[in-house]
This record gives C-alpha cells, sequence and structure tokens, in this order.
C-alpha cells in the first residue's frame, strides 16, 4: 500500500502544535483541591514526535515555541528525545506556548481545559520557515490539523503539502480538531480538505471526518468516507470511534475493525498521538498493517490509562511487552471486515 524511500534519512517530520500540559500531582482528588502540580511537553504534534523517536524513528519538526524559558524547556525535551529541532523556531512578539490542563473528575470522566487565548506560540510558523531540502530528506511529512487553525501557520502547512508533492515526501494527515481557536465551520471544511486531497494516508475521529466533508455529504458512514477520499490521493484511512475502537480501510478494497485493549481508563487524552506514533512507526518498517493497527490501538490503550502523555509514551520493549501481555489473556482487537460482516475475519 506504501512504499518510502528509505534512502532518505529522516523517516518523518513532524508540523503542528508544542505546547505545555499542566497535570495534578494527585487524581483521586478533585482539580479545584489540588496545590501540586507537574509540567509535561504536550500538544499533539509534540506527542506524536515523542512517540515516534522512542519507537526508533528518526524524527524531525516544523514547529514553533515561545522565546522564553517554557519554549527553551520544550525545545530542549524534544532534542533530549532524539528529535531534530533545527527547524524550531522562536516567536519574535512575546507569544505564548498554549496550555492544557487536565482535570480527571470523580465520576471517572476527565476534562481537557486549553488555555490557548490571544496570539499563540504554534500558530506563528512562518512560509519561510518551511525548508524544501528539509522536506525531501524525509521519508513523510506528518502534519497536524491544528496547525490550519489561523494564518500564519496555515499558509506554512499549505507549502509544506505542496513540496512535499512535489519532491515525493509523502503527506500522512492527522485531523486533531481542536475548537478552541477556529472561527467557523465552513474554514475547518475549507482548510481540511485542501490538505486532505494531497495526503496519502488521513486518520481522525468520525466527528473529524463529519466536519472535513460538510460542504460534499456531511455524516456519511465510515466507507462512503473511505471510498470518497480514495477517490483523491489517500491509500490508509483510518477513522476513529474512541472507546469502541476504530475501522481502517485501504485503496486496494480491504477494512478492518480494531478494537482497544483492555484497560482502566484514567483519561480521554493521548490516546490519538499514541496511536498515531505507534501505527507510523510500524507501517515505516513495513510491518504486516494488522500489526501496525494492533500497535496503534495498543498504545493508545496504554496512553488514556497514564498519567500524562509524552513521558509515558512507550519504548518499543514497552509496547512489545503490553501487547504480548494482552494476547496471553486472550485478547484479539483487529479483525479483517468482510461485506456484510464486520467482525468474520479475524486477524
Amino acid at each position: 500500500m506504501m512504499t518510502f524511500d528509505q534512502t532518505r534519512p529522516l523517516d518523518f517530520i513532524v508540523l503542528g502544535r508544542i505546547a505545555i500540559d499542566i497535570n495534578p500531582d494527585d487524581f483521586t482528588k478533585s482539580f479545584a483541591e489540588n496545590t501540586v502540580f507537574h509540567k509535561f511537553v504536550g500538544g499533539s504534534s509534540a506527542n506524536t514526535a515523542v512517540g515516534l523517536s522512542k519507537l526508533g524513528c528518526k524524527v524531525g519538526f516544523f514547529g514553533s515555541v515561545s522565546d522564553d524559558s517554557l519554549g527553551s524547556y520544550a525545545s530542549n525535551y524534544l532534542k533530549d528525545h532524539g528529535i531534530d529541532v533545527s527547524h524550531v523556531t522562536r516567536c519574535k512578539n512575546g507569544e505564548t506556548l498554549g496550555l492544557a490542563f487536565t482535570e480527571i473528575r470523580p465520576d471517572g470522566s476527565s476534562n481537557l481545559m486549553m488555555y490557548r487565548s490571544g496570539p499563540v506560540a504554534d500558530l506563528q510558523l512562518q512560509a519561510e520557515d518551511i525548508d524544501v531540502n528539509y522536506i525531501s530528506s524525509a521519508k513523510a511529512i506528518v502534519i497536524s490539523g491544528t496547525a490550519l487553525a489561523a494564518s500564519p501557520s496555515r499558509e506554512a502547512v499549505l507549502k509544506t503539502v505542496i513540496l512535499a508533492n512535489l519532491c515525493g515526501t509523502k503527506v500522512i494527515f492527522d485531523v486533531d480538531y481542536r475548537p478552541q481557536t477556529w472561527k467557523s465551520l465552513e474554514e475547518i471544511s475549507v482548510y481540511y480538505t485542501l490538505v486532505a486531497q494531497q495526503a496519502q494516508i488521513i486518520m481522525g475521529s468520525r466527528e473529524e471526518f463529519d466536519l472535513m466533508d460538510r460542504f460534499v455529504e456531511p455524516n456519511q458512514d465510515d466507507e462512503k468516507t473511505a471510498n470518497r477520499w480514495f477517490k483523491e490521493h489517500a491509500k490508509i484511512l483510518i477513522i476513529k470511534h474512541g472507546k469502541d475502537g476504530s475501522n481502517a480501510y485501504t485503496a486496494d478494497g480491504r477494512s478492518f475493525a480494531i478494537k482497544p485493549f483492555p484497560i482502566k481508563l484514567l483519561k480521554a487524552t493521548g490516546g490519538g498521538d499514541a496511536y498515531s506514533s505507534a501505527f507510523l512507526s510500524a507501517l515505516i518498517r513495513d510491518l504486516p498493517l494488522e500489526e501496525c493497527l494492533e500497535r496503534g490501538t495498543a498504545s493508545a490503550s496504554m496512553a488514556v490509562a497514564a498519567t500524562n502523555c509524552s513521558d509515558a509514551l512507550p519504548y518499543d520493549a514497552d509496547l512489545t511487552k503490553f501487547i504480548s501481555e494482552g494476547h496471553a489473556a486472550g485478547h484479539k482487537v483487529v479483525f479483517e471486515k468482510k461485506e456484510g460482516n464486520a467482525d468474520a475475519g479475524e486477524s
């Protein structure tokens, strides 16, 4: 389904949001009662980059951070995890990194409180910061839909996609909808569609695909959505349904249902980034698609059971152990879908 130019030194360049996560020390207390918190590097793109690097990929980054100690902390964290930050720029006009607070409620549900008011650092990536030589050094580039929410970042994304297709770098689009910065449903659909039309892999939730397709035929089922994007450049589509798992479709007519590994859910954040990094790191190693999907959903299950996102992303040995333990307990998570019977053929 996908062939990558193995002569290129970087496996992936990730483009998008770098932020700071602030999580309470004690999740047994209400958020209001907590007085001790820990900071982590966050943001969906930063998490994805860290996850890819932990799983053995060579990773670069296009992004922008604040010109202060938090910006230094974020850049150094990525660098310490083996990520090339030569194309992570510093803001020039006092923009700050976004903050995200994770609240675990007494009833077991969770809430992500994002503070992204005013000019935010990650959306200050400029079109002139995008280097075609850097793009051509990577096998693939992972675009976050969050980076399309405002200028100048959206122009930087569109330039990146144009250059990637010209130089043969695969485009992977993680829709990654965050409502805090967008102004209208119409602009969401316009900019998501512009990138998705040029992507070989598209990953998103059912809600995110519906937002993207509102001008075409909103609220389609998964199979119709997949067929719609296979008429463009897409080769693989992954459509997520939260705790109910996800569906994957390939342009050669295969489809799969993926169920999550059973875990004790702690929070609803970080699962998508963990899924993306584990799935893509396996795909670029040319593992069977079923194994790529299994590794993705296993990493996502581990992430939503952890107290943070970036630090908790697994290394290969941890992920392999988690999957092996699941197999030993009898858990099967990937099923090849047959026409008229979604779970007919177990893979």
